[in-house]
């Protein structure tokens, strides 16, 4: 086994971009990095998803996927909101807040990918970068879908964080979105 394939299964990443690659295996030259990530496609080493993005093998995460198809963006919505016990309904698309809307299927997995406007998306407020993934707070996914839905129905809001959510609307710079926030806290109260 090669010094690039060792590199690669040491690290603890499934999904990687030709980004991650470079960084990886400190390739800098583009014909190398093509050249090198050929070489571990033919041996099976690498599974291509979709241009540009590879996995180490068949038992990839997903997350690491989603967020790895665009950058910037991260994990929120419906996504967040079903984990946090904030909504009920199942659904198996992740829902990621990115630079435009759009839908992409890979394998058996749906990614939806929902425009939010460059002054929040580039906010690091709310956002829960691990390494491999980056997702939103509650909190955060909750204002992003007010965001984006004003109309949106939420089945459990008692998991929010109300102090957090006053302190997070002001990076959106949208009072409407703050009247929204405000008729909702008043409402449990």
């Amino acid at each position: 086994m090669d010094k690039f394939v060792k590199t690669l299964y040491q690290s603890k990443n499934t999904v990687f971009n030709t980004k991650d690659l470079t960084l990886v295996w400190r390739i800098t030259d583009a014909v190398k990095l093509k050249n090198r990530i050929a070489y571990c496609i033919k041996s099976g080493y690498l599974l291509r998803l979709t241009r540009g993005v590879f996995a180490k093998n068949k038992e990839y995460s997903s997350k690491e996927l989603a967020t790895s198809l665009y950058t910037p963006s991260y994990i929120s919505f419906e996504t967040v909101l079903r984990e946090a016990g904030m909504i009920f309904q199942y659904y198996e698309t992740i829902y990621l807040a990115g630079p435009w809307s759009k839908t992409v299927s890979i394998g058996k997995n749906t990614f939806t990918f929902r425009k939010i406007k460059d002054r929040v998306l580039y906010n690091p407020s709310g956002i829960i970068n691990d390494g491999n993934t980056s997702q939103a707070t509650p909190e955060r996914a909750f204002l992003d879908t007010l965001y984006v839905s004003p109309r949106y129905y939420f089945d459990n809001i008692r998991p929010i964080n109300w102090e957090v959510c006053f302190e997070l609307v002001k990076i959106y710079n949208n009072q409407q979105l703050v009247k929204r926030l405000k008729k909702l806290y008043d409402n449990i109260q």
